[in-house]
């Protein structure tokens, strides 16, 4: 869940420099590079949250697929959680690198939670074994 909100914060971080950020008389979201790189950071925000949902929701109710749930959503949420903090860099370009701006802290956050309980790799291969593969 802290990978979600830590993804949700960076990615309304590059959404508003996106807006705001002029290049060529233009705010640098109106170029395509730029906005599709925020739209691909709103899905993985998205569906990281709906399989920590999900997770949740196995834990009260159908606690016999929770392990799976919980290893599911912490697979993908660790590994979008860095793939976010990261596109916001790219969006911020140099700014977001400086102890200037907080985006950084989101990216180091990222990086942490990703190891933390379990690397995703871990995970897959819990998830694969759960499922019987």
């Amino acid at each position: 869940a802290e990978n979600v909100g830590a993804a949700q914060r960076a990615m309304e971080m590059a959404v508003a420099f996106a807006k705001d950020r002029k290049q060529f008389d233009r705010p640098i979201g109106s170029y395509q590079a730029v906005s599709h790189r925020c739209a691909q950071m709103l899905l993985e925000v998205e569906s990281a949250r709906s399989l920590t949902y999900g997770a949740a929701w196995a834990i009260d109710h159908e606690p016999h697929t929770a392990a799976r749930a919980a290893s599911m959503a912490k697979a993908y949420a660790g590994d979008a959680g860095f793939r976010v903090a990261a596109s916001a860099l790219q969006v911020h370009g140099g700014i977001g690198f400086t102890w200037e701006h907080d985006l950084h802290f989101f990216l180091k956050r990222a990086t942490a939670n990703a190891h933390a309980f379990g690397d995703s790799r871990w995970h897959r291969e819990r998830v694969a074994a759960l499922a019987g593969v």
